[in-house]
């Protein structure tokens, strides 16, 4: 797993593409905080980083896919599948390899915005800090919901040999599981009790909820549980391709 890892992190950073996303990721940052009106720290009034934490998940919403679209589709492309299926190494370690190379990618582009933490302490008041409850528990759902982007991401990777295809399936899926079921529960029809469950199934929900301040051991494991599920259904897709 640790080769397979390695070779991950190596493919990424030899293209100019994944310098590309991660740049386009920390100048979309930059200008959604600091200089676009309706985004705005400056205009926001207070010195807290919600706006970030707002507009982070979409961010990642087309990042986790651009990083990931690649992860299988192409394998499938060159037909170096083959030659990772002769080597000794199991299926589950080739996808958990490829799924924490991926996850240390993200990692890597959120570690530049701790800057923006920096930056907000100094412009407030001496005597008032920050909620640091609060920021550590929007980081922390940050990083858990990067985590299940990232894991949808690779298995969408695992059903097509095109990066372009991969890219848009991922983009889909990581939109529905985030805000769709969110959506859904707002429908007039799902108002009578089922709206709070359907509300519940969404990474919206749990990412918010995180974000609080208050880690709860539900959200984390929903989170777990979702990743476990498509790293499972990555495999089963793998050995369904072979």
């Amino acid at each position: 797993m640790r080769s397979i890892f390695i070779k991950e992190i190596n493919s990424f950073f030899s293209s100019i593409v994944g310098y590309v996303a991660l740049l386009v990721f920390l100048i979309a940052c930059g200008l959604f905080l600091w200089i676009i009106p309706e985004y705005s720290i400056l205009g926001y009034g207070y010195a807290s980083l919600d706006r970030f934490f707002e507009i982070a998940p979409w961010l990642l919403l087309l990042l986790v896919p651009a990083v990931t679209m690649r992860s299988f589709a192409d394998e499938f492309r060159t037909g170096t599948i083959e030659w990772l299926s002769t080597k000794p190494v199991t299926d589950i370690e080739i996808i958990l390899g490829k799924y924490f190379a991926t996850l240390a990618l993200i990692v890597f582009a959120l570690l530049p915005t701790l800057i923006y933490v920096f930056t907000i302490s100094s412009l407030s008041f001496p005597d008032v800090g920050l909620d640091t409850g609060a920021l550590i528990g929007s980081y922390v759902g940050l990083f858990f919901l990067a985590a299940t982007f990232a894991a949808v991401g690779v298995f969408c990777s695992s059903l097509t040999a095109n990066q372009v295809v991969g890219f848009l399936i991922s983009l889909l899926a990581c939109y529905l599981f985030y805000t769709g079921f969110e959506q859904l529960s707002k429908l007039p029809s799902f108002a009578e009790g089922i709206d709070y469950y359907l509300s519940m199934t969404g990474m919206e929900f749990h990412y918010n909820s995180i974000s609080r301040g208050l880690i709860d051991t539900r959200d984390i494991v929903y989170f777990l549980s979702v990743i476990a599920l498509f790293v499972s259904l990555t495999r089963f897709s793998l050995n369904r391709r072979k």
